[in-house]
């Protein structure tokens, strides 16, 4: 018994290697029994896919493989293979990430959410809202874990400072009462703490003579333990809000989160002639309303979970107290530490604001744009990736100061600074660029293109006819659990790569509007909500609030339905109407009739 403990053990410890030995063999009948071009795609694909999900060996590395097999097995040329690796929805990925960069050093992020929460306040509701307001607007445009990184600090010095200054106004009003009977602003626990503790205690009676009157001791002792076990509560509320708003947030813009830029690249890979029906504008305006509902019932569901419905205590109708003030001035502290607006911090605003504004009137589909009228007359010259990687480029030309004569300063190694650095410069971005994902990103094109020329998406979309019986709006909603329930255990970059080629096949040949699958399983592979390894933002959030999984779990199971629920509603409603999904359209016919 002894013995094969060790052995499994070994096993476990050595599975990484295991698992990248066994599965090629193990599947390796699938191309000797069917000598065709689609069962050696499909071997490729399962091979990877594997891969993927176990992350036995890293995921930027597993995406390389279509450059080894797709070659060596008479699938694709290798030039032709490469030549995926680096797309326009790349470059997007490349200019957004840049502006992140350039916002997060100098710190711009932290002034806004500082600025932001100093307008909501500190009572728990409205710090609640506010820290998801902040977490998932700097989402939209940052990644996903750096605002969770940056948020959940100063959500813990505020929780802290309320605690404290909790404690010594309960100690105050305590030291100053003759009597022990007390009133204490909790939830439920604190109900259950005086059931378990003081089964004797009794409070005055109307006509001020008490049965059993308490020891002073032993009531404050309850005070502070109903106090704990409610900043308790509110601690795991305040850190899921924070990374689940950060996971909702990067859902309502193209370049917040991966997912988003893969359907881009993978509609127009598969449907090259869609006449760019995915672009910023287009994205932001379906995406963000639909993230403004999903945050709204998200607040209430972690307002019901963590904070109680009495929405009168939690917002805290009246006049501040003495506890809120003072944890008022940690922020403001926080925020004057800050200083004043440099030129650096003005200067990336400004461009991060011309980006979005030069995103959003490139092609707004409702009256032509600037790139329709100046560059895009005959053909898609200018993309936003064209826009990203332009906007991002002054990052590296204007200056952190305004140029003057005299003295810059010295470094801090004493050395005279002679002329300004610019806003970025590469180190800096060659530190904080996460390059793996251009890599990703490519593989997954190229799984597309290998899938195409092999005539797997083919046979793929005439297996899946039998689907055009099912109504379409199931379709979505089975495929959107779906996808949630696979991005639980693996990354949402990787189960978009993996789905979105199969779920543009199955739409061309059930005749739906591809969108009308793809688009929700996109988001749906963001909701990530229930464990802490599902996304790194769980993960900082679960070190950070004294989470256990089951708080997760619990938390994450309903908020996945909620996301579900709230993105099929959209895709019937405002995006049946946006995206003309009552029709198949023209171009999604190309991939159907290839040979």
């Amino acid at each position: 018994m002894g013995c094969m403990l060790n052995v499994l053990k070994w096993m476990w410890y050595h599975r990484n290697y295991i698992i990248i030995v066994v599965t090629p063999l193990a599947f390796l009948p699938l191309p000797l029994v069917i000598p065709t071009s689609e069962a050696r795609c499909g071997y490729a694909i399962i091979l990877m896919a594997l891969y993927w999900c176990t992350e036995c060996m890293p995921l930027a590395v597993t995406a390389l493989l279509p450059v080894v097999l797709f070659p060596m097995m008479g699938i694709m040329k290798a030039g032709d293979v490469s030549v995926e690796y680096l797309k326009d929805s790349n470059m997007l990925f490349v200019g957004g990430l840049l502006v992140a960069i350039a916002v997060e050093h100098w710190s711009l992020h932290k002034r806004i959410a500082l600025r932001v929460l100093l307008l909501v306040g500190v009572r728990p509701a409205l710090l609640m809202m506010g820290f998801m307001i902040v977490s998932a607007f700097l989402s939209m445009w940052i990644s996903n874990t750096a605002t969770t990184a940056m948020m959940l600090p100063i959500a813990q010095a505020v929780l802290q400072q309320l605690q404290a200054t909790e404690a010594q106004a309960e100690e105050r009003e305590f030291s100053a009462e003759d009597n022990p009977g007390f009133e204490l602003e909790t939830r439920e626990v604190k109900e259950e703490i005086t059931d378990e503790k003081m089964p004797e205690t009794k409070l005055p009676l109307e006509n001020g003579v008490a049965e059993h009157q308490v020891p002073p001791e032993s009531t404050q002792e309850l005070r502070r333990k109903a106090m704990e076990a409610k900043y308790e509560l509110l601690t795991k509320g305040m850190s899921l809000s924070v990374c689940y708003s950060a996971s909702i947030g990067g859902t309502a813009t193209l370049t917040g989160t991966t997912p988003n830029l893969i359907l881009k690249g993978q509609m127009d890979k598969l449907f090259p002639d869609n006449g760019d029906v995915i672009n910023f504008a287009s994205w932001f305006g379906f995406a963000f309303p639909n993230m403004v509902l999903m945050l709204v019932i998200s607040w209430l569901w972690l307002q019901f979970l963590f904070l109680g419905l009495n929405l009168k205590k939690t917002f805290g109708c009246g006049t501040k107290s003495d506890r809120d003030k003072e944890a008022y001035a940690v922020m403001r502290d926080e925020y004057r530490k800050l200083g004043g607006m440099k030129f650096a911090e003005g200067a990336v605003l400004t461009i991060f604001i011309l980006l979005v504004l030069l995103w959003f009137t490139r092609e707004p589909g409702f009256i032509p744009g600037w790139a329709t009228v100046l560059f895009n007359k005959d053909d898609s010259f200018v993309t936003d990736g064209t826009v990203a990687i332009f906007m991002s480029m002054l990052f590296f030309v204007i200056p952190s100061r305004l140029p003057k004569f005299g003295s810059y300063g010295f470094t801090e190694a004493g050395k005279r600074i002679k002329a300004p650095p610019t806003l970025l410069n590469w180190q800096v971005v060659h530190e904080r660029m996460p390059w793996n994902i251009i890599l990703l990103l490519g593989g997954g094109f190229a799984l597309a293109a290998g899938s195409e020329a092999s005539g797997l998406s083919v046979w793929l979309g005439e297996s899946l006819t039998p689907l055009q019986k099912v109504p379409p709006f199931a379709i979505s909603i089975l495929l959107s659990l779906l996808v949630a329930t696979f991005t639980e255990c693996s990354s949402n970059t990787a189960t978009t790569t993996l789905f979105l080629p199969i779920l543009g096949s199955m739409a061309s040949a059930i005749e739906i509007h591809p969108l009308y699958v793809m688009l929700p399983c996109t988001i749906a592979a963001s909701l990530a909500f229930m464990l802490p390894v599902a996304t790194p933002p769980n993960a900082i959030a679960f070190s950070f609030g004294n989470l256990k999984v089951v708080d997760m779990v619990r938390a994450g199971f309903m908020l996945n339905i909620i996301g579900i629920l709230c993105i099929n509603l959209g895709i019937n409603t405002w995006g049946y109407a946006m995206f003309n999904m009552g029709t198949f359209p023209q171009w999604a016919n190309t991939t159907h009739s290839q040979p």
